[in-house]
């Protein structure tokens, strides 16, 4: 009894296992929602991809780069007249971001690479928030508003009219004139008395879906183009500015299907000095 009195304790030690090995800790559940994740960002992008315009990618662009300031012109907004004007053309080339978008009057460059002599692209703003009465009234009433817009290229300042849908310019494929142009002819010949610049008027009609013989673009928007001249020289204070009128025919699409009613367009264009 003494002996085992004296003797060591046994001590029994214990280990505890974890058995979690077959769900690895639940980090598989962290790489799934970082998946799942990557997932529906990939479809929005995709969806964001076929659901909006240039513009409106660009203003996304430039709202998550750091880099570039986040500015009402380059959002893609609904502004007075679309959204696009002469004063986004010459604020977007300053912030590095270019053009909001192409020539489609001139030699096919924007702004941002156009001359200012002498203050001219000033000159050709105080025009446009004259057009479109950021100082006061509205010149230019609220269903005139979807057919214009502005914008500043190396040739000038294009202020272009356009057929949308359920309104034309024109009888259509005709060169009788709508009420509708006899009264944006005049807002615009009243608001380019604030500059001496000489005018160019171009006309752009949209492509046949069968092609004739005789394909009539050619002389549709040569008469188009007079047609829009006449109007003008009745309004403006001088109807020796007009210097230019060209007829393009369907050569020179807006739209990425040439028989869109968009590219039925005419285009007054303030010249460059």
């Amino acid at each position: 009894m003494a002996a085992q009195a004296n003797a060591a304790p046994v001590i029994i030690k214990r280990k505890k296992v974890v058995k979690g090995g077959g769900h690895h800790g639940g980090a598989w559940k962290v790489a799934y929602a970082d998946f799942v994740t990557a997932m529906m960002a990939f479809f929005m992008l995709m969806w964001l991809l076929n659901a909006t315009t240039e513009q409106q990618r660009q203003g996304l662009a430039d709202y998550f780069s750091p880099s570039i300031p986040i500015m009402r012109v380059s959002g893609g907004g609904d502004g007075a007249l679309s959204g696009d004007s002469i004063f986004s053309e010459m604020t977007l080339p300053k912030s590095g971001t270019g053009a909001s978008a192409p020539d489609q009057a001139g030699e096919g460059q924007d702004a941002s690479s156009g001359p200012d002599v002498d203050g001219e692209n000033e000159r050709f703003k105080v025009v446009d928030e004259t057009l479109m009465g950021r100082g006061g009234e509205s010149m230019v009433m609220d269903e005139l508003k979807r057919h214009v817009v502005t914008k500043v290229t190396d040739e000038g300042m294009v202020i272009e009219l356009f057929d949308v849908e359920d309104t034309t310019l024109f009888k259509p494929e005709t060169d009788k004139p709508s009420p509708l142009l006899e009264q944006l002819l005049y807002v615009i010949a009243d608001a380019t008395k604030v500059v001496v610049n000489d005018i160019s008027v171009a006309s752009h009609v949209r492509s046949n879906p069968i092609v004739a013989i005789e394909n009539p673009v050619w002389d549709l928007s040569s008469q188009r183009a007079t047609v829009a001249r006449l109007i003008l020289e009745k309004y403006l204070d001088n109807p020796k500015r007009i210097q230019k009128v060209i007829g393009y025919a369907d050569r020179k699409p807006e739209t990425e299907n040439p028989m869109e009613v968009r590219n039925n367009r005419l285009q007054v264009i303030l010249l460059r000095q």
